[in-house]
């Protein structure tokens, strides 16, 4: 695939996704009194956790298509008086959002289940706060197209402890209950995470593995749109016979 039509399979791919998505949050919040009583604190918690990761990507794919319209993947622009690249500070504001969507999703399972967070749940709180605090040093490298390593590697390892911890907890107390909304949710997380790693390993020296980055982001609108139907779809009401 020649370097142009990759670009054209991004930018177009990514205007798609945010608008699907964005339109999903916006279906949930317009439908969230519909959702039925025992389940809306945990629709609440889905719906915030992709309004979050929407956030985020608005930045991360938003601002890849910003900068190709402005000339290329190195963009950038002024802010505070500083030059800043437009591809990493997207990149840096998903690597927010995306590590608060997993605090949200922990937080959907311990209220799916009724299940005591534990030591486990408290580890999953404790990955999200390192890695918050491995993405301030400057060896992040923020303002870079393609993310540097050892740094890549460092500050998504406790992100990788934190989705496939939840995937686990999801998988383990579904999977009994023969809860097949909440199995494929766990199976996604998964799926994105088999996508993501090598991205994470081998992006640097083969730029085009970056393609993967597609199915990661399908497994997450896959998340989104089983837990809308699980949660947030109109039931059929019953008339009553006369």
């Amino acid at each position: 695939m020649s370097e142009t039509m990759r670009m054209w399979v991004e930018v177009g791919f990514n205007i798609v996704y945010l608008l699907v998505i964005w339109g999903l949050v916006i279906t949930m919040t317009v439908q969230r009194e519909q959702v039925a009583p025992a389940d809306r604190k945990v629709a609440s918690l889905v719906r915030w956790a992709f309004f979050l990761l929407a956030l985020g990507d608005t930045g991360h794919v938003g601002f890849r298509v910003w900068a190709y319209a402005a000339g290329g993947l190195e963009s950038t622009v002024t802010l505070l008086g500083q030059p800043v690249g437009l591809v990493g500070l997207g990149a840096l504001a998903t690597a927010i959002t995306v590590t608060l969507f997993y605090v949200l999703m922990l937080a959907v399972w311990h209220e799916r289940y009724q299940k005591p967070y534990g030591w486990f749940g408290l580890l999953l709180f404790g990955a999200a706060a390192l890695r918050l605090l491995l993405m301030l040093p400057a060896q992040n490298e923020w303002n870079n197209v393609v993310p540097p390593q050892p740094w890549s590697l460092i500050r998504n390892l406790p992100l990788m402890v934190q989705g496939l911890g939840v995937a686990y907890l999801i998988l383990r107390d579904a999977r009994p209950r023969h809860d097949r909304p909440f199995v494929w949710i766990g199976a996604m997380i998964l799926v994105s995470y088999a996508c993501y790693l090598p991205v994470i390993l081998f992006v640097q020296q083969a730029p085009l593995v970056g393609m993967l980055m597609i199915p990661k982001t399908l497994a997450y609108m896959a998340i989104a749109f089983i837990a809308y139907g699980a949660l947030y779809r109109p039931q059929p009401r019953l008339v009553a016979a006369t």
